[in-house]
């Protein structure tokens, strides 16, 4: 078992010499592993913004963590991911931006617990998009989570991302 943004980011400070690596995972879960692995690379900065009593139920300490409430509604949802992007942006200047673009954020995800919609989804990864743009930093895209029983919701979202990318990029 490894962890594929852990082993790119090492790959990319090693062999790209990257002194600034932003890791924006957005996942429903905490990325507590990336935070375990990252927790002592200066050069990696790793920003979580999860529901706070979904698993893992031990969380890493992330550079940032921002625990999301159970059912939290699509608008506050963004609002909080608008926020702390300015503020990273406001911070950092990333040469090189990892975003795990977990869709378990959806109201139809049976582990999720939010209250996102497919189109809040979507316009979460087009603020990360613009983000990475304004920055002026190439960006990777994992896809994260996503466990709807309804398999076109999943689809759909992931779908979403990379269509936002190739818009927007």
């Amino acid at each position: 078992l490894f962890n594929d943004v852990a082993v790119a980011s090492f790959y990319a400070l090693e062999k790209h010499h990257m002194k600034s690596i932003l890791i924006i995972d957005l996942d429903v879960h905490q990325g507590n592993g990336t935070a375990s692995i990252m927790k002592n690379i200066k050069e990696v900065f790793t920003f979580s913004m999860h529901g706070e009593k979904n698993y893992p139920f031990h969380k890493e300490h992330s550079d940032l963590d921002i625990p999301l409430k159970d059912g939290i509604n699509g608008k506050d949802y963004l609002k909080k991911l608008k926020e702390n992007l300015i503020l990273l942006g406001d911070k950092l200047s990333p040469e090189l931006i990892f975003y795990v673009s977990g869709v378990d954020i959806l109201n139809t995800d049976k582990l999720g617990r939010l209250g996102v919609n497919r189109e809040d989804c979507k316009t979460r990864d087009e603020m990360v998009f613009e983000f990475a743009k304004k920055c002026k930093s190439p960006i990777v895209t994992v896809m994260g989570g996503g466990y709807s029983e309804k398999i076109y919701d999943i689809i759909e979202a992931h779908c979403n991302t990379f269509k936002s990318m190739l818009k927007i990029i």
